[in-house]
């Protein structure tokens, strides 16, 4: 009988413990908090270039959205305007008359067209391409209800359904899945023509989407100490951003426009035959902003 008593005691001595601890201590849900979804910069080495990286997370509170200048600027200079966290140069344009070649659309308004531009639109070396220029690769922004997305589609594809097109920006050629280069007129194997020198190493940029809905912007950046044979070609380029995460992805203006600003520095592309960067100005960029 004074067994039973015994362990009476116990047990309910261990209840009372336990009561105890749940009453008075902190749940565990709330002593690890998830962390905030924030930019994440990085560098990547490759053989003959340096690949500067934001990672912009899905739901992180910051919009990739495109902008335009009347005039030609500096990443530092949109930057400034906007009051941007990082921007990245994004479209074509002519330097001659500062006219985008690229479709722009803002809050649902096409902003640049590249049919309104003569010296594209009259350039006979050009004309056999026009159908396919006018229907090059976009970096897209759709509003689906209360959900923000991001896609890269041909300017000719619809909306997915339930979703508005709220910006868009184009360039090309798409990168990923595959690697249009022939399908978007900047090459012509049988008239030898290469318009972005793709298999040649260069300075490049490049903006991607992961399956989670994140987007990747990359400025690959040639070496200084050997510029004529520094930077990547277009097909290494689409292997990186594969190599990052990127399910979708596209070429932007490369070359000497290459230039990527974050947190109050400015990355460039090109160098000189001394090895100085290249600080050209662009007509459009991608701004990343605070929601």
């Amino acid at each position: 009988m004074r067994k039973i008593k015994l362990l009476a005691l116990i047990l309910i001595s261990l209840a009372m413990v336990l009561w105890f601890n749940l009453r008075f201590s902190t749940p565990l849900s709330t002593v690890a908090s998830s962390p905030s979804k924030t930019i994440r910069y990085f560098e990547r080495t490759l053989p003959q270039s340096i690949a500067h990286i934001l990672l912009i997370p899905a739901n992180s509170g910051f919009l990739v959205t495109p902008a335009l200048s009347q005039k030609v600027a500096t990443v530092e200079e949109f930057a400034q305007k906007h009051r941007a966290v990082a921007i990245l140069n994004a479209g074509f344009f002519d330097p001659a008359n500062q006219k985008s070649t690229s479709y722009i659309v803002l809050q649902g308004k096409v902003v640049a067209d590249p049919k309104q531009n003569e010296r594209l639109v009259n350039n006979p070396n050009l004309k056999p391409y026009l159908s396919q220029i006018f229907n090059r690769t976009e970096f897209r922004r759709y509003s689906c209800g209360q959900t923000i997305r991001y896609s890269i589609a041909l300017h000719s594809e619809s909306p997915p359904a339930g979703c508005q097109l709220v910006d868009a920006i184009g360039a090309g050629p798409r990168l990923l899945p595959e690697l249009t280069l022939v399908k978007e007129g900047f090459v012509d194997n049988a008239n030898k023509r290469d318009a972005l020198g793709s298999n040649q190493p260069n300075a490049r940029t490049a903006v991607g989407i992961t399956r989670d809905g994140s987007v990747v912007l990359v400025m690959v950046a040639q070496k200084p100490l050997a510029p004529a044979n520094s930077g990547v070609s277009l097909p290494v380029l689409a292997d990186l951003m594969k190599t990052l995460g990127a399910d979708k992805a596209m070429n932007l203006d490369g070359g000497s426009s290459s230039s990527l600003y974050y947190n109050g520095k400015t990355f460039y592309g090109k160098v000189d035959l001394e090895g100085n960067p290249i600080k050209r100005p662009v007509k459009s960029v991608l701004l990343v902003q605070e929601n």
